[in-house]
């Protein structure tokens, strides 16, 4: 069994879909990031650096519990254990493991700082605001164009690239994006949504998450709390 620690965010949502394409059991534990359960001590013993989603394997590799936190690192224990979504072949298993980089280092972070200079920032900040609008761009563009060339992120077959970056993409309005600017990426975007596995991830914990609107949700994310030595 998967003990998952998790919240209805984009990274949480990549575990979310891995865990019901892969058909593995697992029982969800909501971390609620607006109320601060990420600074809880027994939450931080799994996931040093207070983030979700973070999981607990009863039935690690040597058959003992592993825990794991980054939603990076978690996809690829899950791709080993299962055998899925991931390539046999090096050449093509690197290939999946550069875009589900390219989602950890840009696609996640950008699209993160798109959202909160243009949706959750106190003031607006004009220059902020179209740095990370204008690279959100530049990032759909750099996944469109793959797509002109290959059926799926990673490669020829869906994988967990695809799985790390289609969340991220369903706030696509919060970063200024026009889809017909993409359409072989829209194209891809809807067929993931279509998958059974994604629609049932994607309503884990939906009903728990509220607008944040209230200062201490703010001061969790984005204030002083988080930044408070533990």
């Amino acid at each position: 069994m998967i003990d998952l620690y998790t919240w209805p965010t984009p990274n949480g949502h990549k575990i979310h879909i891995m865990l019901e394409e892969c058909k593995l059991p697992y029982q969800v534990h909501a971390v609620n990031i607006g109320t601060g359960d990420q600074f809880q001590t027994d939450f931080l013993r799994i996931s040093p650096n207070n983030k979700i989603p973070a999981m607990v394997d009863s039935d690690g590799p040597d058959g003992r519990p592993i825990s794991l936190f980054e939603s990076g690192a978690m996809l690829i224990y899950l791709a080993a254990k299962t055998g899925k979504f991931m390539p046999k072949g090096d050449r093509a298993k690197y290939e999946v493991l550069q875009w589900l980089m390219f989602q950890m280092g840009g696609v996640g972070p950008m699209l993160g700082q798109a959202h909160h200079f243009r949706i959750y920032a106190p003031e607006k900040i004009e220059y902020a605001v179209n740095r990370y609008t204008n690279e959100a761009k530049r990032l759909y563009g750099v996944m469109d164009k793959r797509l002109q060339s290959s059926p799926w992120i990673g490669g020829k077959s869906y994988s967990i690239a695809d799985m790390a970056i289609f969340p991220w993409l369903r706030s696509w309005q919060n970063q200024g994006i026009d889809w017909a600017d993409y359409p072989h990426l829209k194209i891809w975007f809807d067929t993931i949504a279509a998958r059974p596995a994604v629609q049932k991830a994607v309503q884990v914990l939906a009903d728990a998450r509220k607008p944040l609107i209230d200062e201490k949700a703010r001061q969790n994310l984005f204030g002083a709390t988080q930044y408070e030595k533990r």
